[in-house]
């Protein structure tokens, strides 16, 4: 999936991830189609599968100076440079853009 923006003001950037994340996805995260032949039709995040305060930024993790990417966020940020991956991710997936028109695509 792919987010264009036209026009507007700000820090107007395209956002997206072109990857398999399914494909790709760390055993421990993967949500299977028991009538689908088993197959992987989904890719939880670390917080859903554990719901951990380590994982999900929360109780002693609950700021950005505590709550640090994890292999499984790290993961998804390399096949996926531009998408928030963890709950701090600010400083290279948060974006400001007012007033524009977007163009989302989905791959196939």
């Amino acid at each position: 999936m792919g987010i264009k923006p036209e026009g507007g003001s700000g820090e107007c950037k395209y956002t997206g991830c072109v990857a398999d994340l399914n494909a790709d996805c760390p055993e421990q995260l993967r949500v299977m189609d028991p009538n689908n032949g088993g197959n992987v039709v989904g890719c939880k995040s670390a917080c859903a599968a554990f719901n951990t305060d380590e994982f999900c930024c929360k109780g002693a993790h609950n700021t950005s100076q505590t709550c640090s990417p994890t292999d499984y966020s790290r993961k998804f940020k390399n096949a996926c440079p531009t998408a928030y991956s963890y709950a701090y991710d600010d400083a290279s997936s948060t974006f400001t853009c007012a007033g524009a028109n977007y163009v989302i695509t989905f791959c196939p």
